[in-house]
């Protein structure tokens, strides 16, 4: 991980397991980060989210696991932990530092083995990390399994996966976005309205929508947890601008944010700049999880 002005700096690490079509994804920091979560699809499956919430003691993270496997999967965030602990990291406790990983899964056990990351597979992302700019996209880690476009019979799933993108929101700030996408609807570009198949004809069974699209959102500069709520919305909202539909019954879809900088009051024109900079990332990184067909 690179130094950067005083700021916590980030790592991307993976795990495959491309036999069973799986694996996971770790946002791994140097420290604990200021860290928030918004859930909006109807089949979430999370662990430690709870203590993002701002009322909470903790309200921080030492890393964030997005991972296969369906709840079977949140098993791979005991990697992480220990992974942490044994660099004597964590929230600090009187019996020693606690490691905070929330974590969310999406839903890959039809498509290749039933098989789920596990505490070994969280342990290897973490030892894999490295920086954003050198992790692949497609299938792998998390987006190993991931598919799209299930509603539709006459029109066959297609492979989702991993993505991301950075876009530069002020002269001192830069919003990193990474996701897994496995979505029930399609991911679409802007000329979608032209081509889109029926959204209310023959609807497939629900067991074939299992699904879900996780997002963690970086935010390289300082912000208060309000801020990071705001820009937790903006990035859902590019989510339903590139995934359609979005937020459905059958997607556990969740972002993640955290920052990097101080927990301080942010301008309202830096937080608008945060605020567009964050949907042309998480839209930039949904469209990039796709293989170009």
């Amino acid at each position: 991980m690179s130094e950067s002005s005083g700021r916590a700096t980030f790592a991307v690490g993976h795990w495959t397991e491309p036999n069973a079509r799986t694996g996971c994804t770790v946002v791994l920091f140097d420290r604990l980060v200021s860290a928030v979560v918004d859930v909006r699809g109807g089949a979430p499956g999370t662990r430690e989210t709870d203590l993002l919430a701002s009322d909470q003691l903790v309200g921080q993270a030492d890393a964030i696991l997005l991972t296969g496997g369906s709840a079977f999967g949140l098993g791979a965030a005991d990697g992480v932990m220990r992974y942490l602990r044994e660099r004597n990291r964590g929230f600090q406790t009187a019996a020693g530092p606690v490691p905070i990983v929330p974590a969310a899964v999406l839903f890959d056990l039809g498509v290749g083995s039933p098989v789920s990351p596990t505490s070994e597979g969280g342990y290897a992302a973490c030892e894999a990390a490295r920086p954003l700019g050198e992790s692949p996209r497609g299938s792998i880690g998390a987006g190993t399994g991931a598919t799209v476009r299930k509603l539709w019979p006459d029109h066959p799933p297609r492979p989702g996966g991993f993505g991301w993108s950075t876009v530069r929101a002020t002269d001192q700030a830069h919003v990193h976005a990474v996701c897994a996408v496995n979505a029930v609807g399609d991911v679409v570009g802007e000329d979608w309205m032209d081509s889109r198949p029926s959204l209310l004809a023959h609807p497939a069974d629900q067991d074939s929508r299992t699904s879900t699209t996780l997002v963690a959102v970086i935010v390289d500069d300082d912000a208060d947890h309000r801020m990071l709520r705001r820009i937790a919305v903006s990035a859902h909202d590019a989510m339903a601008r590139a995934i359609v539909p979005c937020h459905t019954l059958w997607d556990g879809d969740v972002v993640f944010v955290a920052q990097t900088g101080t927990t301080s009051e942010t301008s309202q024109s830096d937080a608008l700049r945060l605020s567009i900079a964050t949907e042309l990332a998480v839209e930039s990184a949904i469209r990039s999880a796709i293989p170009a067909s």
